[in-house]
Formats: structure tokens, sequence, C-alpha cells
């Protein structure tokens, strides 16, 4: 099976902020991107793939509300550690978002482990005075276990630094190891992002690379599906599609240079050179 997702990070932000979203206000925002894709994403309905879109958690309601059809998932950007439960905790869990009643809301699959919340975690933790990545595991783990008791599938997100690069396949061993210890893995799809590579003035990944870690990953998780975290772009879209082990990818931003940003049309475009790439390497 193929995957297309897409994390919104804070896409949602105005330019006047600082932000990168030219599309509609804030409060429309959601059902405009939503608005944007679905219907053309309907063309795909027959194949077997897989569009979600991990929304910032003020949006879920509203692009759940514009969701037309099922060829659409809406996601949530993760999950608290712990849950709700009847008899046990109520929901005292301020700031925090609980699997329980993103699954109520009508999210159907998270984004957890992105390397953003992995240096979020970690940030936290040096506060402390502590550095410890297997701790970061442990929690993300916790995660998992939560999203995937309500039900959700989850995009469990892996890579290595810069620093990490000599010892990538520890590093990624090991994340695959905690993050996944005890976890029900048919309702999760691995995406690898290598971090060393991601941003401006990096050198992006190569074919070769990416298939070494795909084929490594797939190794070592008994054949899980794996996509492409590095960022699905129209660049590298054919490319990608290219690669046996992978089975997808993730995209952010679809616009690099001038305006950039998220552009539905864009997006699109993207779909239409991966999917259609796929179709020809059979």
């Amino acid at each position: 099976m193929k995957h297309i997702y897409v994390n919104f990070k804070r896409f949602d932000v105005p330019v006047e902020y600082g932000g990168v979203n030219r599309l509609a206000e804030v409060d429309s925002w959601a059902r405009s991107v939503v608005d944007g894709v679905q219907e053309e994403l309907e063309k795909y309905a027959l194949r077997e793939v897989e569009f979600a879109i991990y929304f910032p958690e003020m949006h879920i309601l509203p692009a759940i509300a514009a969701k037309k059809g099922n060829v659409l998932k809406i996601g949530c950007q993760g999950v608290y550690r712990a849950d709700t439960s009847v008899g046990g905790n109520f929901g005292a869990f301020t700031t925090n978002r609980p699997a329980s009643v993103m699954a109520s809301a009508g999210c159907e699959t998270v984004i957890i482990g992105h390397c953003e919340e992995r240096n979020d975690k970690e940030g936290i933790l040096a506060e402390a005075g502590v550095a410890d990545a297997d701790a970061v595991g442990r929690i993300l783990n916790q995660e998992i276990k939560c999203a995937v008791g309500r039900g959700m599938s989850v995009l469990y997100c892996i890579g290595e630094k810069s620093e990490e690069q000599e010892a990538w396949q520890e590093v990624l061993g090991r994340q695959l190891e905690i993050g996944l210890d005890g976890v029900d893995t048919s309702k999760v799809v691995i995406a690898y992002e290598p971090v060393w590579s991601i941003g401006p003035g990096k050198t992006p990944a190569d074919k070769a690379y990416i298939t070494k870690v795909a084929r490594f990953v797939k190794e070592r998780t008994h054949g899980m599906d794996v996509v492409y975290g590095g960022g699905l772009k129209q660049d590298n879209a054919a490319m990608l599609a290219s690669i046996e082990e992978i089975d997808g990818g993730l995209i952010a931003l679809t616009r690099f240079q001038g305006e950039i940003g998220f552009y539905p049309q864009e997006y699109l475009e993207i779909v239409r050179i991966y999917m259609e790439a796929s179709q020809n390497k059979k």
C-alpha cells in the first residue's frame, strides 16, 4: 500500500506574523485546505493509497466538518502519553491532548516522533540536566500505545542527526526497538527523516542512502511500510516512487522559494507525479 501524508506543523500562521499562511484567514484555513484537495483525490479512491493530513489541534473539527467521503483522513499532531479511562483519569491533562478526545473528535491517524517533537522533549530533558535519547523513545512508545488503543493509526518518525550519522544503524535501531516495544505494528507506518539533510543549505539524502536505510528498517521491522519523511516534493517524487523499499512520503511545504508555503494545487501535483511514477514502475 502507498501512503501520502501532510504534516502542517504551524502553516496556519499568517504571513504578517512571520508564518506562511496565504490561503485563508485562520478560522477558515482548514476548510480551504480540505476543499482544495479532496475532490481531486477522489480519482485515486480505487487505488491502494492512504491520504492523511495532520492538522494543528484547533483546525481538526473544521477539517472534519469539511471532509466528504473517505479518501482523505484527518489526523492530529501527537497525543499525550497518558489517556482517560472509566474509573481513572477523567481528563486532568491541562495543555495536553489525550488520545480519547482526539479519536472522539474524528481523528483517524496521528504523527508521533517527528524530529521537532523529539527535539522538544530532548530540550525539556536538557533543562533538567538529562541527556537520554532512550527516555524520549520510551515517552513516544507510551504515546503510540495510547493512540493505537483508541483505534488510530500512527505515523512513527525516526531519523538520525548529523552527529549520529556514523552510527545511523544503532540510532535508528534503538528508535525502532524502544518506540515499537509492545505495539501492534499493524497500525503503524514508519517515516524515515534524515535530520542531517533537512533544511536550507543542507545536501538532501540521495537515492542510494534512502534505499539502504529503508531496506534496513524493513529488515528490522519484518516488512513494515516505510515512507520518506524528509520531504516529498515535486523535485523528488518520481525518484522516491522508484525505490522499491519506499511506500510513500510526507509532504510539508510545497513551495520553497518566493511566497513559500503550502498550496493545494501544488500538493495535488506532487501526488500526481508520485502516483504516476509508482504506476509506471509496475
